[in-house]
């Protein structure tokens, strides 16, 4: 199932992903429609806020090809598509600052500085514990989608200037989704 991406403006970006308690057929199917979603949106990640749920969960999919060609023989380790549920990022390393956009924040992007490498653990979708570690672009992706979990937007880690040439899109997006749930 095909879900609508929730856009700017509207409170379930803001909330507080729930833990979930085991990965049962519901959880993998609430992925497999998030991978849905992710793909007709042409999206590279997805946290389950996106699509109105609360759930701890995101997906990613970020392709070899478009990786750094320095982190590409690291992630390649890290299976694609990558479902994490209750995923805690426990490391971070070094710096990059990249253009970064969000299915959120239609036609907004901004140089954000994030991590260039992380380590994360999360339940897999046989609720099995894992631990990966990313970097370069896969990287960026856990970190953006992991503060989707926890109520942290794109706009959050823009600097003053950057949300001020932005403001404008924002306020339309935010009147666009007044009231919404």
């Amino acid at each position: 199932m095909i879900y609508p991406i929730v856009t700017f403006g509207n409170e379930a970006l803001r909330r507080q992903a729930t833990p979930v308690s085991g990965v049962d057929a519901a959880v993998r199917q609430l992925v497999r429609d998030m991978l849905e979603s992710m793909y007709a949106a042409k999206g590279l990640g997805l946290a389950a806020e996106q699509i109105g749920r609360t759930e701890c969960v995101c997906v990613i999919d970020v392709p070899l090809e478009v990786e750094k060609e320095e982190c590409r023989e690291a992630n390649a380790a890290i299976p694609m598509p990558l479902a994490l549920i209750n995923p805690e990022i426990v490391a971070r390393e070094g710096k990059q600052r990249n253009e970064e956009g969000c299915l959120s924040f239609p036609e907004i992007s901004a140089p954000i500085t994030r991590a260039n490498r992380v380590t994360v653990t999360y339940l897999d979708l046989d609720g099995e514990r894992r631990t990966a570690t990313a970097c370069g672009l896969l990287a960026r992706a856990i970190q953006h989608e992991v503060d989707h979990l926890n109520g942290v937007l794109l706009v959050d880690a823009m600097s003053p200037m950057q949300r001020l040439a932005v403001s404008g899109q924002l306020k339309r997006l935010q009147k666009r989704n007044a009231g919404g749930a």
